[in-house]
């Protein structure tokens, strides 16, 4: 399975959350193959809003929420 990785952001309502203000108007910036990519996407979108207290983008790592019995140490 391919390791795929979210980048999206938004206005939050406070800049130490993650409390989107409006989720219908997030800025979904795409859907990565892998973290180097995603992470290289999310660089560029959060430095264009560097200025923005209230802007933040998030790297979300997809494969963990598809397959999270992958991610666990085996016992």
């Amino acid at each position: 399975m391919s390791k795929l990785h979210l980048v999206f952001g938004g206005r939050v309502t406070d800049p130490q959350t993650l409390d989107f203000q409006d989720p219908s108007k997030l800025d979904v910036v795409g859907v990565f193959p892998d973290y180097a990519s995603a992470e290289k996407a999310w660089r560029a979108a959060a430095q264009r809003t560097v200025d923005d207290a209230e802007m933040r983008y998030v790297v979300v790592h997809l494969h963990r929420l598809l397959e999270p019995d992958l991610e666990k140490p085996a016992a």
